[in-house]
C-alpha cells in the first residue's frame, strides 16, 4: 500500500483539462499554494496532500457544483493518461477496469479493486494515504469517471447498475441523471456495471499500441516502488522525449530541472554517462519495437528520436552487429 511519501505524476491530461474547462491554470495553481510553472514542468509530481489541494483550487477557481460532471464531459480519448491510455486500448470494459486496476497509482493516490462475477462487474475505488481524505467532489468525479470510459470505449450509453459512495453530491438529480442510475449512500465507492456491459466490446480497442507501449507503464509502476536514481529518471525522460528529439543532454537538464554540469555529475557518480544511458534506452526499445510490432524500421527510427533512418540503422549495427530487419526475423519462430 502506498505511504504518505509517495507521489503522483502530473501528466500533459491536467493542462489540457484546464483548457477544456476554461479555467486559468495560473489561478488554480495560486489558490492551491503550488508553483505557478507546475504545469509546464515535464516531469511533475505531487504527494497527496498537494494533489488534494490541486483539486480543491480547481473546484474553488470553478465554483461550479457540478464539477465532476463537467470534468467527465471534458474527458477526451486523446488525452494522454496512463491509465485512461491502458484503459481504451482494451477489447471491453472488463480489461480496461484491471489495466486501471494497475496503473491508476501512477497518477494519483487511488487504488481499483475490480472483481467480475457471473452477472456483474464491480468497480470499487479505496484512496490512499490515510488519514488523508480526498475532496468529496474528487471521489464523484472518479465514479463518474468509470462510466465515462465505459461510454468513450463502446460510444455507447452505458449505463452502470448502481453507484454508491459515503457522501451524496448536491444537488443529486444532475449526476443521477448523468449516469442513468440511481446514485446511493453506501460504505464503499463502487460502480456496478451488468456482465454484459463489461464484455460490450471497445471500438478504441487497439493491442498492437498497447503491447508496444505496456513496458514503459509497467517500469514506472515499479519505479513508484524503488529507490528513484538519477539514472534512472533521466530513462524515465528520455521514454517520454525521444519521439521528440530532444534528446541532448542540455534539453534532458532542462527537462529534469537541473543544470547540465549537475546532471553530468550524478550520472557519473552512479556508474554511467549521459550517452551511455540514451544508447542502452534507444537499443532495448528498439528491440522491444522489433519483437513486439510491425512498425516498418522507419516509424521505429522516428519513435526512437533519429533525424533520419541511415542514423537509426548505424546505430543498430553499432548495437548487435546486424541490421534492424535480420533482428527482426531472428525474433520470429522457427
Amino acid at each position: 500500500m502506498a505511504t504518505p511519501t509517495h507521489s503522483y505524476a502530473l501528466d500533459t491530461t491536467w493542462r489540457t483539462l484546464l483548457k477544456d474547462l476554461d479555467v486559468v491554470p495560473a489561478n488554480v495553481l495560486r489558490r492551491a499554494g503550488l508553483p505557478d510553472d507546475l504545469l509546464q514542468q515535464p516531469t511533475a509530481r505531487l504527494a497527496s496532500e498537494a494533489y488534494y489541494r490541486l483539486w480543491n483550487g480547481i473546484e474553488a477557481e470553478m465554483g461550479d457544483a457540478l464539477l465532476p460532471i463537467r470534468v467527465c464531459e471534458a474527458v477526451r480519448s486523446e488525452s494522454f493518461s496512463p491509465p485512461l491510455f491502458a484503459a481504451l486500448c482494451s477489447p471491453n470494459l472488463l480489461v480496461a477496469a484491471q489495466r486501471i486496476a494497475r496503473y491508476k497509482t501512477l497518477v494519483a493516490p487511488l487504488r481499483f479493486d475490480v472483481t467480475a462475477g457471473r452477472d456483474l462487474l464491480t468497480m470499487e475505488l479505496i484512496w490512499l494515504d490515510a488519514p488523508l481524505l480526498p475532496p468529496e467532489s474528487l471521489v464523484v468525479m472518479e465514479l463518474l469517471f468509470c462510466v465515462t470510459l465505459a461510454r468513450l470505449g463502446t460510444r455507447e450509453l452505458v449505463r452502470p447498475v448502481e453507484v454508491t459512495t459515503p457522501v451524496l453530491p448536491s444537488p443529486l438529480a444532475p449526476y443521477e441523471a448523468f449516469l442513468g442510475a440511481p446514485l446511493r449512500r453506501g460504505a464503499k465507492h463502487r460502480v456496478l456495471f451488468t456482465a454484459a456491459d463489461a464484455r460490450r466490446p471497445f471500438l478504441t480497442s487497439n493491442e498492437p499500441l498497447w503491447a508496444a507501449f505496456e513496458p514503459e507503464l509497467r517500469q514506472r509502476l515499479a519505479d513508484l516502488d524503488a529507490a528513484v536514481t538519477t539514472s534512472k529518471r533521466v530513462r524515465a525522460a528520455l521514454l517520454e522525449g525521444l519521439p521528440s528529439g530532444l534528446v541532448t543532454l542540455e534539453a534532458m537538464a532542462q527537462k529534469l530541472a537541473l543544470s547540465k554540469r549537475t546532471l553530468q555529475r550524478r550520472i557519473e557518480a552512479e556508474g554511467t554517462n549521459y550517452q551511455q544511458l540514451l544508447q542502452e534506452t534507444r537499443a532495448a526499445l528498439a528491440q522491444h519495437y522489433l519483437e513486439k510490432t510491425a512498425l516498418p524500421a522507419a516509424e521505429i527510427s522516428f519513435l526512437l528520436g533519429f533525424d533520419e533512418p541511415n542514423s537509426f540503422y548505424r546505430a543498430y549495427r553499432t548495437w548487435t552487429g546486424t541490421t534492424p530487419d535480420s533482428g527482426r526475423h531472428a525474433q520470429q519462430p522457427r
